[in-house]
């Protein structure tokens, strides 16, 4: 599905290559990089950010390593996990910068679902960079922080997933229902960390665990009341892990979306989302024209 908006050509260390929708603000007051959840390309959040930028935004959409601009798809042949999404993220947040030049406006990294993970990975592994982070309908896939009988289903999946991405050769998330078409390691990392409850994928040498730990900026988790993919105790085990930042959270219920509010029906009401984001930049950060 084509769009209309500019885009920021990105290289990875590695030469993957993909770009950043870039929704520009004539005024920008702060600037947010967004992270997709799991399987959804950048394009299905240029409403959202649209958004945003009526609210004073400058907003970058990444691009997940095998979708939409990407030049990469996962096959047997072709494999990547955390590490590279990070490393994707990493060289984002670098064409962010360059692009900026010497703006002082405050960086804020928003995250969806998987995303959120993401997202706050990248702001403990690049604290120097980041302002804020923002976890929209997102948590840890921690199977302790669901309740019977998600916690027992959840177990059972983190096996099965990863055995049918290393049997396919990737994970073919379209044909059953979850997620996208997914790299393997990107499955063997998820679940063990859905396992395991902690952040050590495959590749990466620094203490993700001990960086997460060192988080001391703004956090904010926006809530879908009606999010059984995410529940309350999924967001609180992976905010636990930054025990020194600033937490807020947000929750949006049925009346502010004309139904139910799920995870993932918000993305075709964002306004009431974007508002509480912008409302928390407001009362966190000091913001001034460009």
């Amino acid at each position: 599905m084509p769009h209309d908006q500019p885009t920021l050509s990105v290289t990875s260390t590695d030469l993957h290559r993909f770009d950043l929708i870039h929704v520009r603000s004539d005024n920008p007051l702060w600037r947010l990089l967004m992270v997709p959840a799991m399987g959804i390309s950048a394009r299905h959040y240029i409403p959202f950010v649209q958004a945003l930028r009526d609210l004073g935004a400058e907003v970058f959409i990444h691009e997940w390593r095998g979708l939409g601009s990407s030049n990469l798809r996962a096959s047997r042949e072709c494999d990547w996990g955390y590490r590279e999404l990070l490393m994707d993220l990493e060289a984002a947040l670098d064409q962010i910068k360059d692009q900026a030049q010497e703006t002082k406006l405050p960086l804020i990294v928003a995250g969806h679902s998987l995303g959120s993970q993401l997202a706050l990975l990248l702001q403990a592994i690049r604290p120097d960079s980041i302002d804020g982070s923002v976890c929209i309908a997102g948590g840890a896939p921690f199977y302790k922080s669901f309740r019977w009988p998600m916690r027992s289903v959840l177990q059972v999946l983190f096996y099965v997933m990863p055995w049918i991405a290393k049997r396919v050769g990737h994970y073919p998330g379209y044909r059953l229902g979850f997620a996208g078409r997914e790299a393997r390691s990107v499955m063997r990392d998820w679940a063990l960390t859905g396992l395991e409850g902690r952040y050590v994928p495959s590749g990466v040498s620094q203490n993700l665990e001990k960086a997460l730990s060192e988080i001391n900026t703004p956090l904010l988790g926006v809530t879908m009341m009606d999010d059984w993919f995410v529940p309350d105790g999924s967001l609180q085990y992976l905010f636990g892990k930054a025990p020194n930042a600033s937490v807020s959270v947000h929750r949006i219920g049925r009346s502010q979306l004309s139904g139910k509010a799920d995870h993932y029906r918000w993305m075709k009401q964002p306004k009431t989302t974007a508002l509480a984001i912008a409302d928390w930049v407001g009362a966190h950060f000091q913001l001034n024209p460009s």
